[in-house]
């Protein structure tokens, strides 16, 4: 199928994604899973070692800074879903302002990020990378912060992995997923919105919530 901006917000307005076999196959095919991976957004579990990490890794964050490299990083391996057409259809709603990402750097190379798409108080975690020890936990972390400050009621991670598991994620139901799907796009959130993040802050939000 050939998709559009327009339709693509509406998969996921009703509870559906897209993804391809892999990143060479120009098929795409809308996924409607009979458990959902969410995480709770007071749910994150921060180490003592992750929070150690955090402090003192010396990485900067930013948002929105390099979109198109952060997708890029997340195709970057072996087996993934992510085909030409969707990446172009994420840049498309990354410039329409419904697609953000979150990246990680080491001075000045992207190590580490997340992307995902946002409608409502509901964001869409696509994908995630890491270059560097810890990156993409440290990503999450940032990224939870954001979406609690800014708003937002739902993340949505499509599955429910080991790796996020064991970070605070949890499966629910489709039915249940739909009816806080419903509740947040009916809500708002700024994912943009102009915050502090200092490791330290962030470290202190997610421990008192978590």
């Amino acid at each position: 199928m050939s998709l559009t901006p327009e339709l693509l917000l509406h998969g996921y307005s009703i509870g559906i994604f897209p993804m391809a076999e892999h990143r060479d196959d120009p098929a795409l095919f809308w996924v409607d899973p009979k458990f959902r991976g969410v995480f709770p957004l007071d749910g994150f579990h921060i180490s003592r070692s992750l929070a150690r990490r955090i402090r003192k890794c010396g990485f900067t964050i930013s948002i929105n800074r390099d979109f198109a490299g952060v997708v890029d990083g997340c195709a970057d391996r072996a087996d993934t879903w992510i085909n030409a057409e969707l990446r172009d259809l994420y840049q498309q709603l990354h410039l329409a302002g419904r697609a953000h990402s979150l990246e990680v750097w080491d001075e000045d190379t992207l190590v580490g990020g997340v992307y995902g798409v946002a409608l409502g108080a509901a964001f869409f975690g696509e994908s995630m990378f890491s270059r560097r020890k810890d990156a993409s936990k440290i990503a999450l972390a940032y990224l939870i912060d954001r979406l609690r400050q800014t708003g937002f009621r739902l993340f949505d991670t499509q599955f429910l992995t080991a790796h996020l598991a064991s970070l605070g994620a949890i499966e629910i139901s489709r039915t249940q997923y739909r009816v806080e799907l419903e509740e947040a796009i009916n809500a708002s959130a700024d994912f943009e919105a102009e915050l502090s993040q200092s490791a330290e802050g962030v470290i202190q939000r997610i421990t008192q919530t978590s």
